[in-house]
């Protein structure tokens, strides 16, 4: 039976240049291709789980303009239920400002729009979407206080809940143990938990309440830490070129693997598969893997 998911976030259009290099504080330089992406990590996951075969249904908000439009459209392509993303008056969709460097290195800066309207009444609305799912997939690029009634909700359910702090804040004990996966990488584990080392932050989380904390360190893969001790799990070896969504092709592989019935590791592995097939592509969603472009990826390293 296809797992399905419920993805509660943000959509943003991004506006991508490339250059050499990111610039100094002050310095203008010289950029080269520009393109615009379907985007915000809520859709992204989105359609990164969508592509990992399971049902998703998305809750949000755009605005009511070319972008949103865009947006919506980029969601039906993929089969995502778009019932439950609002179209809001008066306010922007979401745009990121995105520089990528040479070395597929990317800086990113979030307009938010009309992501800050999603409040508890858009989840309210869209009860029966989260009765029906067996996953529920959380960001940061919506108020905290929808995010945290979005695990409230879920956790009354019977649900799964993963949580991606990004962009990272300060997190607090009741938020997290409502989580069931949290998965920062290793910059924004030491923001939420306010901590100076990577160790320290892991402890910190564990003693918050976080169940399983999933770390994504890049090309040295996943550190995967419970109160029953810690694994590491290796990251797939490629070449790559832009590395924009690849945090959002995690998330959205793994909680694909949970509502899929898959073991943790397994889970991981799926993820870590379409992470790395995600960094040799550009663009956000357009880098998303497909099922199959994972299973291709695993096939040949195992």
């Amino acid at each position: 039976m296809k797992g399905r998911i419920l993805v509660v976030g943000s959509l943003n259009m991004d506006l991508v240049v490339r250059a050499s290099r990111h610039p100094l504080i002050g310095e203008t330089i010289l950029g080269g291709v520009f393109a615009t992406f379907p985007g915000g990590k809520g859709a992204n996951q989105a359609v990164a789980a969508a592509r990992m075969g399971v049902s998703v249904s998305m809750v949000g908000c755009v605005g009511k303009d070319g972008f949103g439009d865009e947006l919506l459209r980029a969601l039906a392509l993929d089969g995502i239920d778009s019932a439950h993303v609002s179209v809001v008056e008066n306010q922007a969709t979401g745009i990121a400002l995105i520089t990528v460097d040479s070395e597929g290195r990317n800086t990113i800066v979030v307009a938010s729009g009309a992501n800050l309207i999603l409040s508890a009444r858009h989840l309210e609305s869209a009860r029966a979407a989260f009765s029906s799912a067996d996953v529920l997939v959380l960001q940061l690029e919506t108020p905290l206080e929808t995010v945290r009634e979005a695990a409230r909700m879920a956790k009354q359910m019977g649900k799964q809940v993963v949580l991606n702090p990004a962009p990272a804040q300060p997190l607090d004990a009741e938020l997290l143990s409502l989580v069931d996966y949290f998965i920062p990488n290793e910059r924004e584990a030491m923001q939420v938990a306010g901590a100076d080392s990577l160790d320290d932050a892991i402890k910190k989380l564990l003693d918050m309440g976080v169940s399983n904390l999933l770390v994504t360190l890049g090309e040295k893969g996943v550190l995967v830490a419970t109160r029953a001790g810690r694994a590491s799990i290796p990251a797939f070896s490629v070449e790559a070129i832009d590395t924009v969504a690849a945090g959002d092709a995690f998330v959205g592989a793994f909680s694909a693997g949970l509502a899929n019935g898959m073991r943790l590791e397994d889970a991981v592995r799926l993820a870590n598969a379409a992470a790395a097939v995600s960094v040799t592509r550009r663009g956000a969603q357009p880098s998303l893997p497909t099922w199959d472009d994972a299973q291709e990826l695993l096939e040949r390293r195992f």
